[in-house]
């Protein structure tokens, strides 16, 4: 579409097409009809082929945006929308990702019904990085390594709470095992809201062997079990790998065997444990701490 004064770049948006012109120095959009048939042929089944590459919700999908991950598309709930929902569809108009419009319900089943505030993005699977490539991202930074290895987290609000926490700490990177575990699904990537576009991550076949390389690396390796030495007393600094075991069975014993000691956080209270992503924060904060003594 073009008049005498400007172009209009058009997106398609569900039923709609938005096309974004300059005028008076302010980004503005311009909204007509269009039918179905104008749609990506996705759309119609897009839960099924997108599922596992949904980005859910308005931090997720905005620090995905901020990457150079390719976006296929972004669907946005029909309706008014108003605040960050716009600045979104900005961005994406500003890097020609399709913008689709489409109902809430569609919305909530790719989401799982887990809370997307209005967006969803649909990107390539975030590529998985190898133990070596963790330790290299501590080695260009001048640090010492700092890692965080998941024992069989089966939850994805916790291990995408884990995340968060983990990037927020300064963490090189994060270790999950392949079989029994959450994966980098879309409630993860929602529960971390958008660290997981920060962080490393690596997958492993077996934690206890992955223990035992960290180790011949110089990695001093600490797993997460009640009885253990308190993490306040525990000399943490230099180059060390925090283990946290699944919301059941904590660390396996097999593992627990493997690492070089074991830390508790104290307690004083009558209930004898904390929510593994709680704990994950406490022991994160204290290894950040040590790592970093001047901030």
């Amino acid at each position: 579409m073009e008049n005498k004064k400007n172009k209009t770049t058009r997106r398609e948006f569900g039923d709609l097409k938005y096309g974004s012109l300059k005028k008076g120095g302010k980004q503005q959009y311009q909204r007509e009809a269009i039918t179905n048939d104008a749609l990506e042929p996705e759309e119609n089944g897009i839960h099924g082929e997108y599922e596992n590459g949904a980005v859910i919700g308005r931090n997720a999908v905005r620090e995905l945006l901020k990457t150079e991950r390719a976006v296929d598309k972004l669907l946005v709930q029909r309706g008014e929308r108003t605040g960050s929902i716009v600045v979104l569809v900005a961005q994406a108009i500003e890097r020609g990702i399709p913008v689709i419009e489409t109902e809430k319900a569609k919305l909530d089943a790719i989401a799982g019904y887990a809370p997307h505030q209005g967006v969803i993005a649909f990107a390539a699977e975030k590529e998985y990085c190898t133990v070596e490539e963790i330790l290299q991202i501590a080695k260009d930074r001048n640090e010492d390594p700092l890692i965080v290895i998941c024992d069989g987290i089966t939850d994805p609000y916790n291990l995408g709470a884990i995340i968060r926490c983990a990037e927020c700490c300064g963490a090189h990177g994060l270790i999950i095992p392949k079989r029994r575990a959450a994966g980098l699904t879309p409630l993860v990537t929602k529960a971390s809201a958008g660290a997981v576009e920060h962080l490393a991550i690596t997958k492993v076949a077996n934690i206890a062997s992955t223990v035992e390389a960290l180790k011949k690396q110089g990695v001093w390796t600490f797993a997460a079990e009640a009885g253990g030495s308190s993490v306040y007393k525990t000399d943490l600094k230099g180059p060390c790998a925090l283990i946290l075991g699944s919301e059941g069975n904590g660390v396996s014993q097999i593992v627990q065997k493997t690492c070089d000691a074991v830390v508790s956080i104290p307690m004083y209270g009558k209930v004898n444990s904390f929510n593994v992503s709680t704990a994950a924060a406490i022991l994160l904060a204290e290894a950040a701490r040590q790592h970093h003594p001047t901030n």
